[in-house]
């Protein structure tokens, strides 16, 4: 796929978690590309922030077991991450604000995700220092005002 793919491309990727159990297919159009650098997305990366597309939900199809862990988010809303049982590593997850759509990691497609463009930067009051991120890339304290869930 192209480097200069936008936000309704339509994005075609296959991955997979660390230790092969569970693949992720992602064929639709990407309804958003951000980054997160909430707290609980830097704990689950271990690093600063999260790169993530958003799907509707019908558009990602899974292969294997997962396993769910659903939490309270700041927002108020329910999140539920879906991990690898085996190796844990995080596949999709899910937020009780939009219910039909799919967030997902996405270095779970590596090798395969060069189209990722990020549009912005969420939660950027808990951003790292030593966190390098696109130096033009808009910046929201929390959530912008039409958020993406």
């Amino acid at each position: 796929m192209p480097q200069d793919v936008q936000h309704n491309a339509i994005v075609e990727a296959n991955g997979r978690c660390d230790c092969g159990a569970v693949t992720v297919r992602a064929s639709g159009r990407i309804l958003s590309m951000f980054t997160c650098a909430c707290l609980n997305c830097q704990a689950v990366t271990g690093t600063g922030h999260s790169s993530i597309a958003l799907l509707a939900a019908d558009d990602i199809s899974l292969t294997g077991e997962t396993k769910p862990y659903t939490r309270d988010a700041a927002s108020g809303a329910r999140f539920t991450r879906h991990f690898c049982p085996v190796c844990g590593t995080t596949l999709h997850a899910q937020s009780s604000r939009a219910p039909g759509v799919s967030i997902l990691p996405v270095g779970i497609f590596a090798g395969n995700n060069q189209w990722f463009k990020p549009k912005h930067l969420l939660f950027g009051r808990s951003r790292q220092p030593w966190d390098w991120l696109l130096e033009d890339l808009p910046i929201h304290e929390t959530y912008p005002e039409k958020a993406a869930p």
